[in-house]
């Protein structure tokens, strides 16, 4: 899988107890990675690239302006992306909150939640690539 995956859809995790997805939400001082990830996918279908949106999400995480995101964005893209970052198969959202993402032809990522039909229709689709979230616990050996 290459940083900006296309065609593909990830299904939510084996070990995924949920039935129905879950909107992830803050608990403490800081935003999470998950519900700033779902806030701009729910409000952005196939709007963001994979690297497009870490960088997003990691500027509001760190509470960078938009002044100094408009400003510095080159070097903070060089900074962030100077270190490998995971894709959406170990994003909450599919490990644990119950949301499956789909990268279209461009690599737009959209979110179909676990218990809908267009959900099941990727899973069923044969033309496209599909890899599961990576599990939360490791397999006993």
């Amino acid at each position: 899988m290459s940083m900006n995956p296309v065609d593909q859809f990830i299904e939510i995790a084996p070990d995924c107890p949920l039935k129905v997805a879950v909107v992830p939400v803050d608990g403490g001082a800081k935003r999470t990675i998950a519900s700033i990830e779902y806030e701009l996918l729910a409000a952005n279908p196939y709007v963001y690239t994979l690297a497009e949106l870490q960088f997003i999400v990691s500027a509001r995480r760190n509470e960078i302006s938009d002044e100094d995101l408009i400003a510095q964005r080159q070097a903070l893209w060089d900074a962030f992306f100077s270190k490998p970052h995971a894709c959406m198969r170990a994003s909450a959202l599919t490990k644990k909150f119950g949301w499956g993402a789909h990268y279209d032809k461009q690599g737009k990522i959209a979110l179909y939640a676990v218990e809908s039909e267009e959900y099941q229709r990727f899973v069923k689709d044969g033309s496209i690539k599909k890899y599961f979230a990576m599990r939360s616990k490791r397999e006993p050996v």
